[in-house]
């Protein structure tokens, strides 16, 4: 009789033991479970966060491209928005002279990046000069360039030829040279071609 007894007890404790094991490993594989996928939750979220982040800086750190048009003066320079570009005639030495009124009326081309050639643009030619304000003006071949405020959508070239501001103002050919090709006398009558550039500070506001 003992020994059954003592064979029962013997058979209980295994079941017991192993009954605990299965617990226990159930409880370690839920565990497991749970911690891969908050690790799978996790991981995606911070690839996104981290995508975004280099995509916003990527962007904050673009410059504008420059493009051509064509117009009854041939093929000139154009910002992103189309609008022509000029160069000015009382710039030397690749600094810009125009500020105050006359970048109110000429606003400069500005850039929050190194700028970037579009179709037949030759990116070896672009640079850029710090303005008083500190902005950051488009030069190309030297020339720092502008648009003319009376331009009013593109393809206009209301600026070329005129003498705002003591000096000329020529569209911009591929070539870095200057337009003197097709002038106009609508930026002269249109009140633009009188006064002088300041030492105040400005900016091209919606031009850029």
């Amino acid at each position: 009789m003992a020994s059954r007894r003592t064979a029962k007890f013997r058979i209980g404790g295994v079941a017991a033991v192993a009954t605990a094991a299965l617990i226990i490993a159930g409880c370690g594989s839920a565990g497991s479970s749970s911690s891969s996928t908050t690790a799978a939750t996790a991981a995606p979220a911070a690839a996104t966060s981290s995508s975004s982040a280099t995509s916003t800086t990527a962007a904050a750190a673009t410059g504008v491209t420059l493009k051509t048009a064509n117009g009854s003066a041939g093929t000139y320079l154009a910002g992103p928005n189309g609008h022509a570009l000029y160069l000015w005639v009382a710039d030397t030495g690749g600094k810009s002279a125009c500020s105050g009124a006359c970048a109110d009326a000429w606003p400069p081309l500005l850039t929050k990046g190194s700028p970037s050639a579009g179709s037949g643009v030759d990116a070896s030619d672009l640079g850029t000069i710090m303005r008083t304000d500190g902005a950051e003006q488009v030069t190309y071949k030297g020339h720092p360039l502008y648009y003319f405020v009376a331009d009013k959508s593109a393809g206009s070239t209301d600026g070329q030829g005129s003498d705002g501001f003591g000096a000329k103002w020529w569209l911009v050919a591929p070539s870095g040279t200057a337009i003197t090709a097709g002038a106009t006398t609508s930026a002269s009558s249109s009140g633009y071609s009188s006064g002088g550039g300041s030492s105040s500070s400005s900016s091209s506001g919606g031009w850029g």
